[in-house]
């Protein structure tokens, strides 16, 4: 696999979230958080000379692709820029080993990288919306120490051994390119990532023995580059993330035109005051929004005076609020008019006692 190849796999692995985007805005982190994520790792072929006293050969080594892990704790500042400090480990299969351009046999051993590194990475503000889901790339570069363990790296040819060993510390940078699926639907601050890194070091030195079948053996030392592609899928949670905003309740509706009114009188009395007006053009505007056909205004009286007196006070009492919404506009083809006197009481009192509600009106929208 070649760096092309690994950087088009990168690029691939994020277009069906992009595919179905739609522009939205995420939340930038601020403070604290962290993140771990795994995935697959590509070493680069490993070509190198050998130099031992007297001697020298080209040493081949190609690894399969293996295991990458790591985890991190960070800073995010609020306007997009994150800092953190990153371990990782790293772990490759040798699968082919030469010496002097001939493929040896019986290979076998690994190669362990384990690394520590502070990086710098920005969220690009342009983010999308997936199904409710925010999806934020960034990118980032990193600077560190690697330290990079051969062990068991062998391999044989005509009856000579090559063994590889080593441990060696180097300075190591790295550049990142990911993209982040916001999950604050299931919890504020989770991300769920996909990245792809470069990691590589300053050139690392092993020592490489080769054993003849008569058992002497000649140590020499190498220096190998060492690159690394890593493709990895991992979650992040930002600790101060604000739970999403619930959307406001729908407004209630507007109430219901009133289709009820009632209009009081003062004791022996058949005139309109001043709020028995108000009461009774509030009755006909909302005539009209409903679309009212037929009005009822029905007369009544308190329990003072005789029966026929009061019969004949809560018909004027009707006829005056009737002559008032005829005022207002309303046909008195869709005014009735009709009155109880005292049968009919708001409040139940005895006989000759004066109940202020008891002289009243009441206006029905049909």
């Amino acid at each position: 696999m070649s760096f092309k190849k690994a950087l088009l796999a990168a690029t691939v692995l994020s277009l069906p979230l992009a595919a179905v985007a739609q522009p939205a805005q995420a939340q930038p982190i601020e403070g604290l958080y962290i993140g771990a994520g795994v995935g697959g790792n590509f070493l680069h072929d490993r070509n190198s000379t050998w130099n031992a006293p007297g001697d020298s050969l080209r040493i081949g080594q190609r690894s399969q692709i293996g295991l990458v892990g790591l985890g991190s704790v960070g800073w995010g500042f609020g306007n997009g820029i994150r800092a953190e400090i990153e371990g990782s480990v790293r772990w490759n299969r040798v699968r082919r080993l030469s010496a002097g351009g001939v493929n040896l046999a019986g290979v076998g051993g690994n190669t362990y990288q384990y690394g520590i590194m502070g990086n710098a990475l920005y969220d690009i503000p342009t983010a999308f919306d997936l199904g409710g889901a925010s999806l934020t790339p960034y990118v980032g570069l990193g600077a560190g120490y690697v330290w990079t363990h051969l062990r068991g790296v062998r391999g044989n040819a005509g009856g000579d051994q090559l063994a590889l060993s080593g441990t060696r510390g180097r300075f190591a940078y790295q550049f990142i390119a990911g993209m982040a699926v916001g999950l604050n639907q299931f919890a504020p601050g989770l991300a769920l990532t996909t990245e792809y890194r470069f990691m590589g070091t300053l050139p690392t030195r092993y020592t490489g023995t080769v054993t003849d079948p008569t058992g002497a053996a000649t140590v020499g030392t190498g220096r190998v580059a060492n690159y690394n592609h890593s493709i990895l899928i991992g979650l992040r949670y930002a600790f101060n993330t604000p739970a999403p905003a619930v959307a406001a309740p729908a407004p209630a509706p507007a109430p219901a035109p009133a289709r009820t009114f009632l209009v009081f009188f003062d004791w022996d009395r058949a005139d309109l005051t001043d709020r028995a007006r108000q009461i009774i053009a509030e009755a006909a505007t909302n005539a009209r929004t409903v679309g009212s056909t037929r009005i009822e205004v029905s007369g009544h009286a308190d329990r003072t005076g005789g029966a026929a007196y009061n019969q004949r006070l809560s018909v004027r009492r009707a006829e005056a609020v009737a002559n008032e919404l005829v005022a207002r506009g309303i046909s008195r083809d869709e005014i009735t008019v009709q009155g109880f006197g005292f049968d009919r009481p708001l409040v139940p009192t005895a006989q000759g006692v004066r109940e202020p509600q008891n002289r009243r009106v009441e206006i029905v929208l049909r």
